[in-house]
């Protein structure tokens, strides 16, 4: 959620903050802003929309500095306006703020300040600008007085902070939402996350939780909120350019569905013993003993991670059997979890930065469960909060709809499944296809992906419609919730996900001849059940949409479209009915005239609860 930037070197600020917002649009805005220090005096310009409509706004910034900072805003206090975008400012505007995150106490130190300082906005971040103001006046010391007022807040933020009298300075911290460092040649940059500035540096500083940055020509200095120095090294981030634009694609949504077989196959490489039949997992070698012998497993997620730990809970209690419970992250934590130190917790996050999955995490851990991170980045908030990480090596996922993360996840859950169960019930035999099954999956993917036109073409048929029901059952259950997720999150179709044999139980009271039904039935041990919903949907006139394997003639008679797959084994089943799933939620967004990439109302990384 909202995406800040800031530069601070010898070349001209304001184009690089530009194209700093645009490589961050992905996390989701409603305003935008940019403010560049020139002489003594902060010059600026804010828009509500896109950054398109920034950079015509800004085109008076270009030239005027080497120093400034930007911002996308995600409203959350008051609504999307000029007033309400990022920057912030004091009463003499000197000092600009940009921010992510909620101060929680914003409300009793607004209060307390109104009686000297003017506000403009409705917005919790201008209460950090007039608190600096109130403590410059006392100290004289633009790192002191910033100091200061972090002191005074409550809740989470990154923040970039200038000041027009210290003109070759930016200050940045960071409190439960995410920030970090670039350090190039006689530049810096700060913003939300490094695909920002991965164009001109690779070496990337990752600011803990307390810390804060003084950035000047003179160099950074990371120190705690007490003032005392913090030693940490800069990670170089090795992303080609490529991960980072469409490749040819006309939106990234697509780009990255199409990425999932090289995706999957980065997540597995290197991951197996053959010889043996199981997972190679060496970052969690320490902590397997504890976690073969735990009493449960709780796997904690929110959205499509949420899904990914459905699917694992089958694959795990299936093979490793050991009982398995999947909690939004949300809910975790306020409701006084039981765990114990015999307890694993799994947090799933693409990003490593939600914030309902870091907190509940933070809970597991403090009541001493193995706490475990599923995520995409070894350096994010939540690897950091973890005692170990299972990385998905996906690379940037820049659509707000996840996919290669999706199905990166659940291989993740299975390389887990595999390594527990080979050492519990699991013959070497049975690891050996498993593998050898998984080693396929990139080719057959390929093959679904082939039949792109052909989803097209169901797409034209239903894309003006207004509701769709996707079914399921077994390990396909969770993708019908996926499926369904997909398809409102970018073409804003009310779309409901459901247990197929669970239609019977009020869903069917919506089936006629205007309802799309989305059926996932590969030859699996529900596969006649699931033949029997498909006849109660047939017999009411709804239309039938059925993802069947390749060989499947008796579906045919069933349905009114039909979408084929290969085959492979039931537990991987939902890593080939998912890639259809996704395409047609993208052909319909797509005819529907709607944002595929970034879509309303949604953030890629929520980082605030």
């Amino acid at each position: 959620m909202c995406g800040i930037v800031g530069y601070l070197g010898t070349k001209n600020a304001a184009p690089l903050l530009i194209d700093g917002l645009r490589r961050l649009e992905y996390r989701g805005y409603d305003s935008a802003g940019i403010t560049v220090i020139s002489g003594r005096s902060l010059c600026s310009a804010k828009t509500v929309g896109k950054v398109e409509l920034l950079t015509e706004a800004a085109k008076d910034l270009q030239g005027q500095g080497t120093v400034g900072i930007a911002h996308t805003r995600w409203a959350t206090h008051g609504e999307p306006s000029v007033p309400n975008a990022h920057p912030q400012f004091d009463c003499t505007e000197s000092i600009a703020v940009v921010h992510n995150g909620i101060i929680e106490n914003y409300s009793q130190l607004r209060k307390k300040l109104e009686e000297n300082h003017r506000f403009l906005s409705d917005t919790d971040t201008e209460v950090i600008a007039h608190l600096i103001e109130e403590y410059l006046i006392a100290d004289g010391s633009f790192e002191s007085a910033a100091r200061r007022a972090l002191a005074d807040l409550e809740g989470t933020y990154a923040l970039a902070l200038l000041f027009a009298y210290e003109p070759e300075t930016i200050i940045a911290a960071r409190n439960g939402s995410p920030l970090v460092v670039g350090v190039g040649e006689n530049e810096y940059f700060v913003a939300s996350d490094p695909v920002a500035f991965l164009k001109r540096t690779n070496n990337v500083l990752y600011l803990a939780d307390g810390e804060i940055a003084v950035i000047s020509p003179d160099g950074m200095q990371v120190t705690d909120h007490e003032g005392n120095q913090v030693y940490r090294e800069t990670v170089f981030v090795d992303t080609e350019q490529e991960e980072l634009g469409k490749n040819g694609f006309p939106h990234f949504m697509l780009k990255e569905i199409f990425e999932q077989p090289k995706t999957i196959q980065e997540t597995f490489n290197e991951r197996f013993d053959m010889e043996e039949g199981t997972a190679r997992l060496s970052v969690i070698d320490d902590l397997f003993p504890r976690i073969l012998h735990s009493r449960r497993i709780t796997i904690v997620g929110c959205g499509t991670s949420w899904h990914a730990g459905l699917v694992g809970e089958y694959m795990l209690e299936q093979y490793a059997r050991v009982p398995v419970e999947v909690e939004y992250a949300s809910e975790f934590r306020y409701r006084d979890p039981l765990l114990t130190p015999n307890d694993v917790v799994i947090g799933i996050s693409q990003s490593g930065e939600t914030a309902d999955t870091l907190a509940a995490l933070r809970e597991a851990h403090r009541k001493g469960a193995v706490v475990i991170a599923i995520c995409n980045s070894t350096e994010s908030s939540i690897a950091r909060a973890c005692d170990a990480t299972l990385a998905m090596n996906a690379g940037p996922e820049i659509g707000v709809a996840s996919t290669k993360a999706y199905t990166s996840q659940l291989i993740v859950l299975m390389l887990l499944t595999l390594a527990l169960a080979r050492k519990k019930t699991m013959s070497r035999d049975e690891g050996q296809l498993l593998i050898r099954e998984l080693r396929a999956l990139p080719g057959k993917i390929e093959r679904i992906l082939s039949d792109n036109t052909a989803i097209l073409k169901i797409a034209e048929e239903f894309y003006q419609c207004q509701h769709f029901l996707y079914l399921g059952r077994g390990f396909n259950f969770p993708n019908a919730l996926e499926g369904a997720l997909k398809l409102k999150e970018i073409s804003y179709i009310h779309a409901e996900g459901y247990p197929a044999a669970e239609m019977k139980h009020g869903p069917i009271a919506l089936i006629d001849a205007n309802m799309p039904v989305v059926f996932l039935a590969p030859r699996d041990h529900t596969y006649e059940k699931i033949l029997s919903n498909i006849q109660e949907v047939k017999a009411r006139k709804g239309k039938i949409i059925t993802v069947a394997d390749e060989d499947d003639h008796d579906v045919e008679q069933l349905s009114d479209y039909v979408i084929r797959i290969p085959k492979t084994i039931e537990t991987l089943t939902p890593l080939l009915t998912i890639i259809p799933l996704q395409l047609l939620a993208y052909h319909i967004a797509l005819l529907r005239g709607c944002n595929v990439d970034q879509p309303r109302n949604l953030a890629k990384s929520v980082t605030v609860e």
